[in-house]
């Protein structure tokens, strides 16, 4: 199949690489020295979105934000230039869900399906193709979409209708920056209190306390070892969309707020793009 892949950062960038390895033409945008290899792997560099959606049966999307998302799409020599009647646009990028569901609306009108299926497994899961991908679309388009998700992850799961894959993504962001919060605070109390945080967590591992926060990031916590894996500052933006579609929904997240609030005292103190699990030098 030939598939346009627009986003070759830390996540994309092996996303691509399994769907090459899959046997897919690939057709990339903004290639990059560290995505380079890609090229070289048998993917054809394009000049633009617009030339990548000319040439791609299906057009995958792996973007920082929402803005990023609208101009590729819909900018100058963006995607919306170049595509036709039934070719498929997939965002796996962690964006806002009402501004999905106007996108999703705008390429129809085009004639085009649209799929937004953000992901999750950090750094690990796209390089190993364990990727969370939480969908949202017709159940027909996500069939056709699903072998291609399946060279990618591997608890790929259909939500509902546009933009509730997005939803899904804000709902584990919430529930990973509250654990990441809870361990640092747990691991921080151990540290003054006299304890051996990485016995504690040792300990705690073998308790209902147990989860995968505690046991990748506390190691990361523990040994200052903060290369991303998933930047503050993208999980800041993440909450910031968890609050202003709480705001509109008149619904109260009291802690996801509290937590936000912490990682504005990260960005204050330089950490936005180290990785998340170091929320902890901002206690």
């Amino acid at each position: 199949m030939k598939i346009g892949f627009i986003g070759l950062g830390v996540m994309g960038r092996p996303m691509a690489q399994h769907l090459i390895d899959a046997g897919h033409q690939l057709y990339l945008y903004r290639v990059k020295p560290r995505s380079a290899h890609l090229v070289e792997s048998g993917a054809t560099a394009c000049t633009s979105a617009s030339e990548v959606a000319r040439s791609a049966e299906v057009i995958i999307l792996m973007l920082p934000d929402t803005p990023d998302v609208e101009h590729v799409l819909f900018g100058e020599d963006g995607v919306l230039e170049g595509v036709e009647p039934g070719k498929l646009i997939i965002d796996m990028s962690s964006i806002s869900p009402l501004a999905t569901k106007d996108f999703a609306a705008r390429l129809d009108a085009r004639g085009c399906e649209y799929l937004d299926a953000p992901v999750s497994g950090g750094e690990v899961g796209p390089k190993a193709a364990s990727l969370t991908i939480m969908v949202g679309g017709k159940p027909e388009v996500f069939g056709r979409a699903k072998p291609l998700f399946e060279k990618m992850g591997k608890n790929i799961t259909l939500i509902g209708g546009v933009g509730d894959g997005q939803v899904a993504k804000v709902a584990n962001q919430i529930v990973v920056a509250l654990n990441i919060q809870a361990v640092s605070e747990a691991l921080r109390f151990a540290a003054r209190a006299g304890a051996d945080p990485a016995v504690v967590r040792q300990a705690l591992m073998g308790g209902f306390a147990a989860s995968r926060v505690l046991e990748v990031h506390g190691e990361r916590m523990i040994s200052e070892s903060f290369e991303p894996g998933f930047r503050i500052r993208l999980h800041h933006k993440d909450l910031s969309l968890a609050l202003d579609s709480a705001q509109l929904l008149e619904l109260m997240l009291p802690n996801t707020a509290m937590v936000h609030q912490l990682m504005n005292g990260a960005l204050a103190k330089g950490l936005g793009d180290k990785d998340h699990s170091a929320l902890i030098e901002a206690l």
